[in-house]
């Protein structure tokens, strides 16, 4: 299906980006001072997508301290299927978003199929909103539209990841992350399916670390517990 994993044959490297989405040194752009606290995770991905998404969710607790919001390229209906299976198969609580979902910690809110996902603030909440503006980067949803509104929001307090897929959707969306003081992780070349999205923002110069994806899991969970106090160990008697 769109946005799914593409049948390969041993041996079969990983697809290049080519054109805008070509990616120069793979050289991790990291930056002096002191990592802060994330209060947010955010995740784009398409091609070889809901595999790299499942590996990933699968290894975050159920007690993630954070929400986590996701935008992956698939079609309507797909999309809430892949959030049930999600939910099924992760610790984690996934849900399709819908229109005024309020963030919650251990939630995983995937942008649905044909809408983008943008947030908005009322009050003390952060809420899901659903956007049909116009396709970007031929994309609808697209990671740029929630890149952009994740940074807008949460500014430094936000971890972007941009896993394995097709084009150079992202990149824009990782660009703005920066300038607001946010991270941004990319899945390495060897482990992506196609290395379109990861590779454009590592050539740009975006990203702050890139990883194979088997330690991207653990990779978020050593940010987000950055500036947390542990919790206390139950003694049992």
């Amino acid at each position: 299906r769109p946005g799914g994993p593409v049948p390969g044959r041993p041996g079969l490297a990983p697809l290049r980006p080519t054109g805008p989405a070509a990616a120069g040194p793979a050289r991790p752009a990291r930056r002096a001072g002191p990592p802060g606290r994330v209060d947010i995770l955010a995740i784009g991905s398409s091609t070889g997508g809901p595999d790299a998404l499942t590996k990933v969710l699968q290894a975050l607790p159920a007690d993630l301290p954070v929400p986590v919001v996701v935008t992956q390229h698939m079609p309507p209906v797909f999309t809430r299927m892949f959030a049930e299976r999600l939910d099924r198969s992760t610790s984690l609580h996934v849900v399709e978003a819908g229109d005024g979902m309020e963030l919650a910690p251990g939630t995983v809110y995937i942008a649905p199929g044909d809408k983008h996902l943008v947030l908005q603030r009322r009050s003390t909440a952060t809420l899901t909103q659903l956007s049909g503006a116009p396709p970007e980067n031929s994309c609808r949803p697209a990671v740029d539209v929630m890149f952009r509104s994740v940074a807008a929001l949460f500014g430094a307090s936000a971890f972007a990841t941009v896993l394995t897929g097709m084009g150079y959707d992202g990149r824009g969306g990782a660009k703005v992350l920066r300038e607001a003081g946010a991270e941004i992780l990319a899945q390495d070349e060897a482990s992506s399916v196609v290395w379109g999205m990861p590779g454009a923002v590592v050539g740009a110069g975006l990203a702050d670390e890139i990883l194979p994806l088997d330690r991207i899991a653990a990779a978020l969970m050593q940010r987000v517990q950055t500036g947390r106090v542990s919790r206390p160990t139950a003694v049992t008697r």
